[in-house]
């Protein structure tokens, strides 16, 4: 009975072996295919023997012979989840408390407790359209960074930045269409630290949407699915 035990340990031990060889060459081989991307991770998937690629800011999938790129989202029949998705909220999860709060405009709405980080941009629709949700959002610390993109944003972030209270100048270009007044010349580095740190984080759109646990959301959501989420991630 042992050496039964110990040939199927030694079995398992080469099936093991062989796969990581598999993902090994599977990643080598895709590294010659894009040279100049960053390969985060390989893993052999348990559907139809594709391997899944990460790059530094996407998932792809390929066969061990690398005879075919699938680039789109994959999902579980059985469950409707899009594993997909699911992988890359895991993979490319942002540090929380890693941001740099110092740079943000900072609303503490009721206890605060719970927290939440946008990037916004004054003159983004849907932007103004999140700001007008986060109205129906109580017990929630915000943290806004001001992420200039759009034509004539630059101006009115650095305004609303150095206006007497940026936060209140935020908040009226959002739910209101306040065009910010001329501020007086200030100190606008954190503008650019946001900027930077927009393109760190692949954030090259807004709104976006950060999460305690990490998990960011490009995008408008809903207060409720907000309000949601934030219970969900407090907990995490």
């Amino acid at each position: 009975m042992k050496k039964l035990f110990a040939r199927l340990a030694l079995t398992a031990l080469l099936a093991s072996n062989l796969a990581h060889a598999d993902v090994a060459s599977v990643k080598a081989a895709m590294q010659k295919k894009f040279p100049r991307e960053k390969i985060i991770e390989v893993v052999k998937t348990p559907y139809s023997g594709l391997y899944e690629v990460a790059f530094g800011d996407s998932i792809v999938y390929t066969d061990e012979n690398l005879s075919f790129l699938f680039s789109g989202s994959i999902y579980d029949m059985k469950t409707m989840q899009n594993v997909t998705e699911a992988r890359a909220k895991k993979l490319y999860a942002i540090k929380f408390d890693s941001l740099p709060f110092q740079y943000a405009l900072k609303e503490v709405k009721g206890n605060g407790k719970r927290r939440i980080a946008i990037f916004t941009d004054p003159n983004c629709p849907f932007c103004k359209r999140l700001e007008k949700e986060m109205q129906h959002v109580d017990n929630v610390t915000v943290y806004s960074f001001v992420l200039a993109i759009l034509p004539g944003s630059p101006e009115k972030a650095k305004n609303i930045w150095c206006s007497p209270d940026p936060g209140k100048a935020l908040r009226n270009a959002l739910l209101d269409g306040i065009t910010p007044p001329k501020a007086k010349p200030c100190d606008t580095r954190a503008l650019a630290e946001v900027s930077r740190l927009a393109e760190k984080l692949r954030i090259n759109g807004t709104p976006a949407i950060v999460f305690e646990d990490g998990t960011m959301n490009p995008g408008l959501m809903p207060a409720d699915e907000i309000d949601r989420q934030l219970t969900e991630s407090a907990k995490k």
